[in-house]
């Protein structure tokens, strides 16, 4: 059986609203028992983020759904709402859908009534969300289900990161005269998280002008088999490092308790994240028959800088190092996006007027919810 190749032949992405510096962030994110954050300075001097964006306003208000976001993501594809009805197929990932039922997938596509009925899919996850919705949208392609197929991937966490979310909490420390400040856990993602969508249009055939992305190859591992979770939401982490679901709290609890808030094991994700992620690039380079060398531009998912240079020295000790001069990051501008980080960095690259025929795009995107990592070679073509 013959398989197509597939190619990315437009990107795009979404923001909401203004860019908010360092500075004007606990505007729109509220103070936690009225007092300045003890832990932002720490966090945002060693994650290298400048501003980010929020589907808020500062007295809270949402301006926009996660659906609404990829939607319009998906909107600026094309160049008018007749074309969007040539889209066979909707693959869409996120890890802060804006409810459990119906699926993030098939919210956007009520945004998109001029697409006509086809199948759309929802992965669940993390940041590698985004990639899951990719590799389903490239392997549809692949195989000649569909011919042109829209991916993407989003987040909208601000609004459960407003101080209000935690308020409860904090009061029912006060009262039991223990420290009134929330766990370092639950306060650490309140200054690394960002609002945002970008979306992909995948295709069996590369454009006749400007530069399409052929997908080479796209691949996961998870380690959930030997490492437990680290960063969770909508349940509780045990002391045996089981998760007690939400489901299992009366709904006082899941107040009192910010079960819904979205937390992490610092200390596991230290740990853990850069190793892994490096095992299986090692893996999947080797698989391929893909020297490192031969990578034009690395785009590496990073939550924080902190981990830069324990990645590049990581790929150092594997035998797959990177120099920094092929790395392309976006961090610093756009924040964390979680699911949509890796597609706005491809988005910026393809954009930027540097890319020429035959440069090679390395994809990596870990997730630190069990420690799951995607990756992804692109060729400019």
């Amino acid at each position: 059986m013959s398989f197509n190749q597939v190619y990315i032949t437009k990107t795009s992405h979404f923001f909401p609203n203004e860019p908010v510096s360092n500075e004007d962030m606990e505007s729109y994110l509220g103070f936690i028992n009225d007092k300045p954050s003890k832990s932002k300075r720490i966090v945002l001097r060693n994650n290298g983020i400048k501003r980010r964006f929020y589907a808020l306003t500062k007295d809270g208000k949402a301006t926009h759904t996660n659906a609404e976001m990829t939607a319009l993501s998906i909107r600026a594809l094309f160049s008018s709402p007749e074309e969007l009805k040539s889209v066979q197929l909707l693959s869409c990932g996120t890890s802060s859908p804006d409810q459990l039922m119906p699926s993030h997938a098939v919210m956007v596509h009520g945004w998109l009534p001029e697409i006509k009925g086809i199948e759309v899919v929802s992965p669940a996850g993390v940041c590698c969300a985004g990639m899951h919705a990719f590799k389903y949208a490239y392997m549809a392609v692949k195989t000649g289900e569909v011919s042109r197929a829209v991916s993407s991937g989003s987040e909208r966490f601000s609004r459960l990161l407003r101080s209000e979310t935690f308020e409860d909490e904090v009061q029912k420390l006060i009262q039991l005269e223990e420290n009134p400040y929330i766990g370092f856990e639950k306060e650490f993602l309140r200054w690394m998280l960002s609002d945002g969508a970008s979306s992909f249009l995948f295709s069996e055939k590369r454009n006749e002008e400007g530069i399409s992305l052929r997908v080479d190859w796209i691949e996961g591992v998870s380690y959930a088999n030997e490492v437990e979770t680290c960063m969770y939401m909508g349940c509780e982490k045990m002391a045996d490092g089981t998760l007690k679901s939400y489901m299992d709290y009366t709904p006082a609890e899941i107040i009192s308790k910010s079960i819904l808030s979205v937390k992490q094991d610092v200390k596991l994700l230290s740990e853990n994240i850069v190793p892994l992620g490096g095992v299986g690039l090692k893996a999947v380079l080797e698989k391929h028959g893909v020297s490192s060398s031969e990578v034009d531009y690395f785009l590496p998912h990073m939550s924080s800088e902190f981990f830069k240079d324990k990645i590049f020295n990581r790929l150092i000790e594997n035998g797959t190092g990177i120099p920094y001069d092929k790395w392309f990051v976006n961090l610093s501008s756009v924040g964390n996006v979680g699911a949509g980080s890796v597609y706005l960095m491809v988005d910026e690259l393809f954009h930027s007027g540097k890319l020429k025929k035959d440069d090679k795009i390395l994809l990596l995107v870990p997730e630190s919810a069990r420690f799951s990592y995607m990756y992804a070679l692109l060729t400019v073509c």
